[in-house]
Formats: C-alpha cells, sequence, structure tokens
C-alpha cells in the first residue's frame, strides 16, 4: 500500500521542528518528532525536511502535503521540492497541538517560547488567540547572561539546582503570620527579586529568574483558564523541558485549583497542530 504522509514543519529563524501523521489506513498515527539547527530558515527547514524523510526512510512520493508555520514560513518563496504545502495560522497551530497532546475537550493552551502566548482551543471550533506576555524564554536568557554572565539554557538551569529562593524573593511568610486563603501556604511569592540578600549566590539568582517566569506565566493563564470557567492548562514549548517547570506549576496547581499539565511531546505542540491542520 503507498504511503501517505502528512507533515508539519515549524519553522523558526535557526531552529526547525518537524513532525508527521502517518494517515494511510485513515487513521492518524503520530510520528516521532524532530528538531534541526541551522543558521538561517531556509537551511534549517530543508535540513529538518531531509532528516526526517531519512530517519523513517520515506520518499517524496510519501509526502501527501506539508503544513508550514512559525517565524520562518515567511521565508519560504518557492515550492518544496515541488510539493504541496500551506501555510497555517502558528496560534492555530498552539490550540490544535496542545489539545490533542492532552484529549481534553476544551483547555487553555500555552506556547513558552521566546515570549508566551495563550490560545482558547474547544473541539469542533476554531481556536482562539487570547494574548500573552512578553516574559517567556527570552526573558530568563536575557537576564541571565545579564546576571549571571550565562547564556546556555541547560547550565543556567543546572546552576539553579542548588538555588533558595528565600534568598531573591519576598514570601508571604515574611510579611504576615495568618492564612490569606485556604491553599495558599506560606512559600506563596509576595514580590520577585523583593528580598534579594546581599549574599545571595548566582544559584539562587538563577532560580530566581527561572521562578518569576514561570509564575507570571502561571498566573496570566489562571485569568485567562477563570475567563472561561476552566481548570485544564496545558504547557507547551521549548521552556517546558526545563526542571524547574513541574516543580512551580505544581505549586500552582495547589494554590489555585488549577491542572497545569505539561504533556510527553510538549516542547512540540505546535508543529503537531500545524500537521494535524492538514488531516
Amino acid at each position: 500500500m503507498e504511503k501517505k504522509i502528512i507533515l508539519g514543519i515549524d519553522v523558526g529563524l535557526s531552529t526547525t521542528k518537524i513532525c508527521g501523521f502517518d494517515i494511510t489506513d485513515g487513521n492518524r498515527r503520530l510520528m516521532d518528532p524532530l528538531f534541526v539547527r541551522a543558521t538561517d530558515p531556509i537551511t534549517s527547514m530543508y535540513g529538518a525536511l531531509g532528516k526526517f524523510i531519512d530517519t523513517n526512510a520515506l520518499s517524496l512520493s510519501d509526502i501527501e502535503k506539508v503544513m508550514v508555520t512559525g517565524v520562518g514560513a515567511s521565508h519560504i518563496k518557492n515550492n518544496i521540492y515541488n510539493l504541496k504545502w500551506e501555510a497555517v495560522s502558528e496560534f492555530d497551530c498552539i490550540g490544535l497541538g496542545g489539545r490533542y497532546l492532552c484529549d481534553f475537550d476544551r483547555a487553555i493552551i500555552v506556547s513558552l517560547g521566546t515570549g508566551t502566548a495563550l490560545v482558547y482551543s474547544e473541539k469542533g471550533k476554531e481556536p482562539v488567540y487570547l494574548g500573552g506576555t512578553g516574559v517567556g524564554g527570552g526573558t530568563l536568557m536575557g537576564l541571565s547572561k545579564k546576571l549571571l554572565g550565562m547564556d546556555n539554557i541547560d547550565h543556567i538551569e543546572e546552576l539553579a539546582k542548588g538555588g533558595n529562593l528565600r534568598n531573591v524573593d519576598i514570601k508571604i511568610s515574611a510579611l504576615t503570620s495568618q492564612d490569606i486563603a485556604p491553599g495558599f501556604g506560606d512559600d506563596m511569592t509576595a514580590s520577585n527579586f523583593g528580598n534579594v540578600s546581599d549574599l545571595a549566590t548566582n544559584a539562587d539568582i538563577a532560580l530566581g529568574i527561572i521562578n518569576m517566569v514561570f509564575e507570571t506565566v502561571g498566573m496570566v493563564s489562571v485569568f485567562a483558564a477563570r475567563n472561561y470557567s476552566l481548570k485544564d492548562v496545558v504547557l507547551t514549548g521549548n521552556l517546558t523541558a526545563v526542571s524547574q517547570a513541574k516543580e512551580v506549576f505544581e505549586v500552582l496547581n495547589r494554590m489555585f485549583d488549577m491542572n497545569f499539565v505539561i504533556p510527553e511531546y510538549a516542547s512540540f505542540g505546535t508543529v503537531i497542530g500545524a500537521a494535524l491542520a492538514g488531516c
């Protein structure tokens, strides 16, 4: 039987993600996503396509359609190996991919990239872009570079494992001995970086930066979810791979009675949504 593959490609400025759905038998089977880095979007895109085809032992004739999204998609001016392709809105991809990964009927989908985008996604309806915040991975990297002299996310993450937030943030327990509301423990942040000690280490600062980014994203997401009477929030994007994310969002789950979820393949939510848009 001749294969039928729908590809999704998320073209960044230097990184491209790609995935596919095998629809040969009429069902949708997700093929493992992958990514490549290059010095420009076009090189990155063709590199990802070639690597995916080789990894999965495909031929160009197996590819039914290519769905392209991302900030680098505008750089594509010509045919992609004469394959049928079309561009798809990144916000639609965020909504489709995030909900697919958790199989919710409706949810707030959060894409944690350089900045942060929020999308409301409901089964059978078009995703709705809700806005977002400029706080995201770019914030983490920029502050870390200026304050710590570090711009490698893996090194920043590792350094932060030895940090203590009480040397950086003001906690509610420092302001009052009373419980402000059920579920709000004394570890709740009253002010990010409001208590930077002279003795604060680089590890403390690194953890403070990571915590501030995730708490900001978390609170924006809580407000969006409440507007739709929802508790389910799906977190996607590269920043979800930072190990401290799970701990921060588990605390927010407890405090605000939410259901923040980081699914498998969270880093590939947008590109999975792109492929789904063509299925």
